[in-house]
């Protein structure tokens, strides 16, 4: 049981740093390029799902 909960937070803390890093990223090129800021986005955006179906599969205990 602990375990899980050691996984959990380290899930929590990962979509966390990776949200902020998304949105620095994004507002740092955002003026000189779109198109980058667009693109580093959607890399956030699906590590972020990523993580959370693997929060998901921790907390539900799936194997």
């Amino acid at each position: 049981m602990k375990r899980k909960k050691i996984f959990i937070n380290i899930l929590i803390t990962l979509i966390v740093i990776t949200a902020l890093g998304t949105l620095i990223a994004y507002f740092i090129f955002k003026p000189d390029k779109p198109w980058l800021a667009f693109y580093i986005a959607c890399c956030g955006g699906v590590l972020i799902v990523n993580f959370g179906i693997s929060l998901f599969f921790v907390w539900k205990n799936f194997k």
